[in-house]
């Protein structure tokens, strides 16, 4: 290892759960595509994690439905069952043989689950406003009790992860599913305690976050991690600003969470509201904070120098996803001093070397643009 990546290979403690990682990598939660139809793990799953698992300090997996009416993708794994919790546990078994902490992501997709995956079910969100996408399903808004019910099933998700053996839960409060459905002024238009005034859009994504820390207080013998992913914007208008969201995270912060994992495609990308305005909301959202909680810095991070140059400006992890798509053997070059070894192009003849499920494989085949492919 060359001393210019040190930084990148030191360990890391986070102040709440004090759960230590041995360097500043994390993998990044990304759709497989792969799970069983009825939730459970598939093999080709298992040995996608188990290759990437033994550089990475951390690995949260690809998102977990914590409803079936809040199933989002065809061959996503749930954790809505406790009959789940035998698959989960060889992932997170998987995932703590190769070295890392295993990290569950919890979900529900709201208004973004389609007919194809519930076909017996309208989707649901904080209000019956439909998505941007043309021909999307008008979706039906959550009752109290309903939300209540939604609620105490991130804990139920919660106490599964735990008994399985992960490590921690990543609450995905991101990228227009359900959470971020109730704080968003586009899709909810409530007029009662859950919607309407930004105050009130706070009260469900809170909700959610205080039931998981206190799940995790009552079943957790050990230590164990809770995090949080969110957006930062949104296009539409009306729709979240850096403004609402720093309230946002003002609020999480408060609730000692242990970090919060901020999605973008380019960390360096500026606003997508105002395309004058350069600044990087991650970044904007750190010095916000003032170091008041982790932040986990994504998007477009592909070279060692890429990544340091983040972690150099304080922010003190990384999430790599389509870098070590390309090679799962990042962090190793890395260690061993061959980092211009690491791969930046996907091989089209390479799937199986690569360890990439076939659904997957096929998903980042179509996707051009993506990801560079050979």
């Amino acid at each position: 290892m060359t001393t210019e990546f040190k930084p990148l290979l030191t360990s890391f403690t986070f102040p709440v759960s004090d759960i230590t990682l041995k360097n500043r990598i994390v993998m990044a939660p990304m759709t497989t595509w792969s799970g069983n139809d009825d939730g459970t793990v598939s093999d080709q799953e298992l040995t996608y994690y188990s290759k990437r698992s033994e550089g990475v300090s951390m690995l949260i997996t690809a998102c977990a439905y914590i409803m079936p009416q809040g199933k989002a993708f065809k061959g996503q794994i749930g954790v809505h069952a406790d009959e789940m919790i035998p698959g989960l546990k060889q992932i997170a078994d998987t995932i703590h043989k190769g070295g890392a902490k295993a990290v569950l992501q919890i979900h529900h997709g709201g208004r973004q689950s389609p007919p194809e995956v519930l076909p017996d079910h309208q989707p649901v969100s904080a209000s019956n406003i439909p998505t941007v996408l043309p021909n999307a399903p008008i979706p039906r808004a959550l009752t109290e009790d309903e939300i209540i019910e939604t609620i105490n099933a991130f804990g139920q998700a919660t106490r599964r992860a735990i008994e399985a053996g992960f490590d921690g839960v990543e609450i995905h409060g991101a990228n227009t599913y359900l959470v971020q459905q109730f704080f968003s002024p586009h899709s909810n238009r409530r007029d009662d305690h859950w919607g309407g005034s930004l105050e009130k859009r706070l009260n469900f994504p809170l909700a959610v976050a205080t039931e998981v820390i206190n799940t995790i207080k009552e079943y957790a013998k050990t230590p164990f991690l809770a995090g949080y992913r969110l957006s930062p914007e949104e296009m539409e208008e009306p729709g979240i600003t850096i403004n609402d969201t720093f309230v946002l995270v003002d609020k999480l912060s408060a609730l000692k969470l242990d970090y919060l994992h901020i999605s973008t495609m380019n960390f360096w990308g500026g606003s997508m509201r105002d395309k004058e305005d350069l600044r990087p909301p991650t970044q904007l959202i750190h010095e916000h904070l003032s170091n008041r909680i982790p932040i986990i810095g994504v998007g477009g991070i592909h070279t060692p120098t890429e990544a340091l140059k983040i972690v150099n400006t304080s922010i003190p992890l990384i999430a790599l996803g389509r870098a070590l798509l390309m090679d799962p053997l990042w962090v190793e070059k890395l260690e061993n001093n061959e980092s211009e070894l690491i791969q930046s192009t996907l091989k089209s003849s390479n799937q199986k070397q690569l360890v990439i499920p076939d659904a997957m494989w096929a998903g980042l085949i179509s996707r051009k643009g993506w990801l560079p492919v050979e």
